[in-house]
């Protein structure tokens, strides 16, 4: 049996204390009583809403072979007879074992942040690196101070790529977690105003984003976008955590890793790259001019850790758009015929509001098609918050948007400054966008659906579709 940790390991690694006959090891760890598998363990973690403790009989009866629970919960353990380690902590024991994990991995280790596309840039990663090695990357967008511990305590040993997102929307929140990822690369996609409202500018964000760079090891590297306005700050930040090797991405002619043509394609799209003046064209299963600079990041990572950059390069040709990310429906209209939807519902900030826009201008609708933006508010932007919405009206119209549809009440702002000519329309709630959306599509038709998470936009996709689950 092969083990993700042996239990005497793992007891020494978080300091614990055994409880009943201990299983040999274990062959995975969650958090989750509900997808747990045979033979995982259970850590018992607390939450701001649910106590793991609560679940531990769920995760034995889904099969769960070992326990880690808190001390002091310990007296409520007593009925259960499977066996547990007990630790002070469950979350500070799962970093303990995150940090040994990182102790005994000889992986080249890559984190991830960013105000837009940390998600899509690691899974580019994953694509790319799974051509040369053993890959081990964070699951779904597991970036907070749980998500980054789990994924690494969930390492195995044997692994030749580690890629970890770390996230944050508050300052300190990448410091400790980039302690015990301690990257050898350090990606920052872009520096934008996402969660501003809890900063008092964009370049409080980019000094929290240039957390990641205090434990990049000795000789490591830090990649940043050429293209980003606080390339220079960011650069200089790095240096001062002691980075050894600063690189640029993007369209910018200084660039190491430099995006020389674009073209968007039905499959996807066509890049010509040049990686530190290695000249290469490549397909991206995927459109997206910011998603073009997501892979060049990525290519230039997979070059700094040794991998092989061509067989890399070719495995993006079968990137697909993650959920809510970019992936395109078509829609069936009650009166027949189709319109297309491209489903960014997973999230929204200014910069890739801006960036999706872009997007949908290199579209082309069908015959006697237009192009439609339907659109949330974007939250956590703080007292600045309706000029933010209200600037959206240049990406629109660059785009050549026909028709805003809009929801959320900074979207008013955006309404008001929308000029003749581009039909608008407001809505209260979710049901009410679902009817306008419908009486508004017509056959030949792109509509581009993007917003906050918290709106719940991707339950409008599902109702365009059809998928939406009876309730």
């Amino acid at each position: 049996m092969s083990w993700l940790w042996t239990t005497e390991d793992m007891i020494s690694a978080m300091d614990g204390r055994p409880v009943g006959v201990m299983p040999e090891g274990i062959t995975g760890i969650s958090i989750d009583s509900r997808t747990i598998s045979q033979g995982e363990a259970f850590f018992a973690i607390k939450g701001d809403r649910f106590d793991g403790h609560d679940f531990c009989t769920k995760a034995i009866a889904n099969g769960a072979s070992l326990l880690v629970v808190s001390e002091a919960k310990l007296p409520a353990m007593g009925r259960l007879r499977t066996p547990m380690i007990v630790v002070r902590d469950v979350l500070e024991s799962l970093s303990r074992l995150g940090e040994a994990a990182r102790a005994r991995s000889r992986a080249r280790i890559i984190a991830v942040t960013g105000s837009v596309g940390k998600t899509t840039t690691k899974e580019i990663l994953r694509t790319a690196l799974e051509t040369s090695g053993a890959v081990h990357a964070s699951d779904k967008s597991f970036n907070n101070h749980w998500g980054v511990p789990l994924t690494l305590a969930r390492m195995p040993e044997n692994t030749q790529f580690g890629i970890f997102e770390i996230g944050m929307n508050h300052p300190g929140e990448i410091r400790p977690l980039v302690k015990i990822v301690r990257p050898h690369i350090a990606i920052i996609t872009i520096v934008a105003p996402a969660h501003i409202g809890h900063f008092s500018s964009i370049e409080e964000i980019a000094r929290a984003k240039a957390e990641i760079f205090e434990r990049v090891v000795r000789g490591g590297t830090a990649v940043l976008n050429r293209d980003d306005d606080h390339f220079e700050f960011l650069e200089e930040l790095a240096r001062k955590a002691g980075v050894d090797h600063v690189l640029g991405f993007g369209e910018h002619p200084r660039s190491a890793f430099q995006l020389r043509d674009y073209k968007a394609t039905r499959e996807g799209a066509l890049l010509s790259i040049s990686l530190s003046d290695d000249l290469m064209e490549l397909k991206m299963g995927v459109r997206g001019r910011h998603m073009a600079h997501n892979a060049l990041a990525a290519l230039g990572a997979a070059k700094l850790t040794g991998a092989d950059v061509g067989k890399a390069a070719i495995a993006l040709a079968s990137l697909q758009a993650g959920a809510g990310r970019g992936e395109t429906h078509t829609i069936t209209l009650t009166g027949g015929g189709g319109a297309t939807l491209i489903d960014e519902s997973y999230n929204a900030n200014p910069a890739s509001m801006a960036a999706t826009l872009d997007e949908l201008g290199q579209m082309t609708p069908g015959e006697g098609g237009r192009r439609i933006a339907i659109l949330g508010e974007m939250r956590e932007l703080g007292e600045r918050s309706a000029d933010y919405h209200a600037a959206l009206v240049g990406p629109i119209e660059a785009a050549g948007v026909d028709v805003v549809l809009t929801i959320g009440d900074d979207m008013q702002a955006l309404q008001e400054a929308l000029p003749e000519g581009v039909e608008g329309r407001h809505c209260d709630d979710l049901d009410e966008l679902a009817r306008q959306t419908r009486e508004t599509l017509r056959e030949g038709d792109i509509a581009l659906v993007k917003g906050s998470n918290g709106l719940g936009l991707s339950r409008l996709v599902a109702v365009l579709r059809g998928t939406e689950a009876k309730r």
